[in-house]
């Protein structure tokens, strides 16, 4: 790879117009290169649990290569498989590899704040600490191919409408503890080489033009040494971005933003230094890239496929086996119940939609195991799940007592988990539920297998003795539940977010999305079972939780020290033994919480985890180190991580509910005499309520400022960065919404109600005038800004500029033919 200090020195031959064109991308998916200096363009393209290599320059939705379709990362996180999920890095980097794919964007790790979040299934958890250690195994394993990850959506993207323009609205110990709790460790521990930054506004500001966000903390306190990019299409004003520490803009369009640079470094209000900073990070990466891209690479896609079915197979959780009905003797004579079980529901859809190289169903697997001659099928409900088929339920039931025992295949249809679109409920649909009613109803052996992205309602748990969460298992999944259903696979998943009873327990029902201007985090830090656990409310399942075909007995707790400084590690030992008669995994797991808090805290929170395989009989030992962080909230007041003197709870369990062992440390701070801020002993933080209901006015304290109006005033003018749709009251922006919904359908024609379609559909209803320019084919930012001038009811000199705008367009269009 070429040397810092060659970088360097290419650097000095270049143009200033050089320059500011390697700070954008080619076209959708290639950054730029520079022939006479002997710099390459490299690819990049879609993950995260996937290649989507599309075929063409552009973005087409559902036309990539084939490639594996790994579980999503639900399902990756409910592994809690560090080892597993690096595996499944390698194979991805392998896959890049030979498509010479220099970086894969992934994977996501913002935290589940909410169910309801469309793009839950392309994220970990609602805990910071297991998405970091599950982010940073991903990260590692596809960099050791030589080929980089995409860290993202950089930062508090947690819901999907009005994703381009909601500002999130943060307290700052939710922020750090919480929403980047999770990219540090990442950062820190894997550098990934690229991060790619949020298309949302945090705090009031775009998170890929946050000074904060990118230079500030990633860059500078974190340490991060690759590139910063944005989202799609998430560039709001270009030099104000690049001197926040923002490196790339993606895609590549002649939208005019290199030229802005250009001239900003001419008129001196922006430092060379600054963009040369930049240049030297896309030049590090398109090198790193290129000398790996460089030699052929072929990699074997069965076995990507074998390793993707272990993987589902890890990521399933066993959430109720009463009777211990599961597993199945292969001589049983099973009803396998739901359109799903022959046409898998196995990803989400969006950006990450993958064209698998393979695709198992139920069906077929089981009847691999054991035998057709054993099994019988009834659809039960259409594939789009619809309305209830009272002639499809009475065949299953017709099926269902006919057999020993019943599998009924349920979920969450395509249309209900889509990027681009929030779900508005946590049901299945309802001829799902119906099905399950009416099968359990005359039946007493019903296994219910779940296939979704995010927690769903379950108002029949009481009324089957199984349940199993299958998420969304990728291309073999099917083939992993069949393993265990039979017992050819053990479970061992557990659950990286909780299950609600209902919508109306969580913490951000009366929040969540917000909008049509912001959206107000009002819970703080009382995310997912933080809140539930302590407050004591009660879950479906709660964090952490999952059966296995064995048991576990935890004994033996012993805690190096009595008292520690906040400056020293305490090491914690504990015994696992399998006390069953087959062999598995149990994942344990270590929580931390202050005994008598002066500052608002959740009541315990994790800190550690390993993954243990036993066989029965056999006992190990674990130990978990717990540092500084283990102990620390991140104080207000200083702007630091810090350390209460105090007694500190180290709970070791089965779940966030299941606590095995206890054991206390006192911990001595080694800065006593800091002062602790107000707003990080809020009595209404402090007593947090049950009901999660929180005042603007103790929000606006915590926040130690008010938050502005959520609504728009009637007369205040439009921006660029103004959802279309907003603006009805005008007719050129209706003109211009019509223009780009006959676009939007045209892209669609070929399936114009398919879950790509509703992305699409999505994107046009909430898009900001802005992204009229993401591609430059059409529209640049002078025609925008001179249609926003017309919008604005200045109609003559918005139409003079729009004309001068055009005329330069076909200027600069002919000059780059000649070129």
């Amino acid at each position: 790879m070429i040397e810092v200090k060659n970088i360097k020195a290419l650097i000095a031959e270049m143009t200033v117009e050089e320059k500011a064109s390697l700070c954008s991308g080619l076209n959708f998916w290639h950054l730029k290169e520079i022939e006479r200096l002997g710099i390459p363009s490299i690819m990049v393209t879609d993950g995260p649990h996937g290649l989507r290599k599309q075929v063409g320059e552009g973005d087409q939705l559902g036309q990539s290569i084939p490639a594996t379709c790994f579980p999503t990362a639900s399902a990756l996180a409910a592994t809690w498989n560090r080892e597993l999920v690096a595996q499944v890095g390698i194979a991805l980097g392998e896959e890049c590899r030979q498509e010479k794919v220099g970086v894969i964007l992934g994977p996501g790790a913002n935290i589940k704040r909410s169910p309801l979040c469309g793009r839950n299934f392309e994220y970990f958890s609602e805990d910071p600490y297991l998405t970091g250690e599950i982010a940073k195994s991903h990260i590692s394993g596809v960099q050791s191919q030589g080929v980089g990850a995409s860290l993202k959506h950089y930062a508090v993207n947690n819901q999907e409408y009005r994703r381009m323009t909601i500002d999130a609205v943060v307290d700052e110990r939710a922020l750090r503890e919480i929403y980047l709790a999770g990219f540090e460790i990442a950062v820190k521990e894997a550098q990934p080489w690229t991060v790619m930054g949020a298309y949302n506004k945090l705090n009031g500001t775009y998170c890929c033009e946050h000074p904060a966000l990118l230079r500030e903390i990633l860059k500078e306190e974190w340490g991060y040494e690759g590139v910063a990019v944005t989202d799609w299409g998430a560039m709001n004003e270009r030099v104000d971005a690049l001197v926040a520490g923002l490196d790339l803009e993606m895609p590549g369009s002649n939208n005019g933003n290199d030229a802005k640079i250009v001239v900003a470094i001419r008129d001196g209000t922006l430092d060379e230094v600054i963009l040369d900073r930049a240049v030297e990070r896309v030049l590090m990466l398109i090198f790193k890239a290129q000398e790996i891209l460089s030699e052929d690479f072929t990699y074997d896609p069965m076995a990507h496929h074998v390793l993707a079915r272990r993987v589902a197979g890890e990521g399933a959780v066993l959430l109720k086996n009463e009777a211990n009905l599961l597993p199945f003797a292969k001589n049983v004579k099973v009803a396998v119940l739901g359109e799903f079980a022959k046409i898998p529901r196995y990803q989400g859809a969006g950006s990450s939609l993958i064209h698998p190289s393979y695709l198992d169903n139920l069906y077929d697997e089981m009847v691999k195991i054991a035998g057709e001659a054993n099994l019988t099928f009834a659809p039960g409900y259409t594939r789009k799940g619809g309305q209830v088929g009272d002639d499809l339920i009475r065949e299953a039931v017709v099926t269902a007592k006919g057999a020993d025992v019943v599998v009924i295949m349920a979920g969450l249809p395509e249309p209900f988990e889509v990027e681009g679109l929030d779900r508005k409920h946590i049901n299945l649909p309802e001829s799902h539920n119906s099905l399950i009613e009416a099968v359990a109803s005359v039946h007493d052996k019903v296994v219910v297998v779940l296939s979704n992205g995010a927690p769903v309602a379950m108002p029949w748990v009481s009324q089957v003795p199984v349940v199993l969460e299958g998420y969304l298992g990728g291309q073999a999944g099917a083939g992993a539940i069949a393993d265990i259903l039979y017992g050819v696979v053990n479970p061992s998943g557990k659950l990286a977010e909780t299950f609600p009873l209902k919508l109306g327990d969580m913490p951000t029902c009366a929040y969540y999305p917000g909008g049509p201007k912001r959206v107000a985090y009002r819970e703080s830090v009382y995310v997912g079972y933080r809140f539930f656990d302590t407050v004591g409310k009660d879950v479906l399942f709660p964090f952490g939780h999952g059966l296995s075909f064995t048991t576990f007995e935890y004994s033996d707790l012993h805690l190096s020290r009595k008292k520690i400084t906040d400056q020293e590690s305490l090491t914690v030992r504990f015994k696992v033994k399998n006390t069953g008669l087959v062999a598995g995994q149990e994942i344990v797991q270590l929580y931390v919480g202050q005994v008598e808090p002066t500052v608002f805290r959740p009541k315990a929170e994790l800190k550690g985890f390993e993954k243990v395989s036993l066989l029965p009989g056999e006992e190990q030992e674990v130990v978990i180190i717990l540092g500084y962080r283990a102990f620390a909230y991140f104080n207000t007041g200083i702007k630091d991580w810090h350390v209460v003197s105090g007694n500190y709870q180290i709970l070791v369990g089965a779940s966030s509910r299941d606590i095995r062992l206890r054991g206390e440390v006192e911990v001595e701070s080694s800065r006593p005499d800091v002062d602790i801020s107000a707003r990080d002993q809020h009595p209404t933080y402090i007593h947090f309520p049950e009901d999660a209901r929180i005042s603007r006015q103790d929000f606006e304290a915590l926040l130690g400022r008010t938050v502005p109006a959520n609504e728009y005033v009637k007369g205040e003018l439009y921006t660029i960065n103004t959802p279309i749709n907003d603006m009805q009251d005008s007719f050129v922006a209706r003109l211009l919404h019509s223009f780009m919904q006959k676009q939007g359908r045209e892209l669609i024609k070929d399936d114009p109600n398919g879950p790509n379609a509703q992305v699409m559909l999505a994107a046009i209803e909430e898009a900001p005038l802005r992204l009229l320019t993401m591609t430059g084919d059409i529209f640049n930012r002078g025609m925008v800004d001179s249609l926003l001038l017309m919008i604005n009811k200045k109609f003559i000199r918005g139409l003079v500029g729009l004309l001068r705008a055009i005329m330069f367009k076909r200027q600069l269009k002919a000059a780059q033919d000649v070129s």
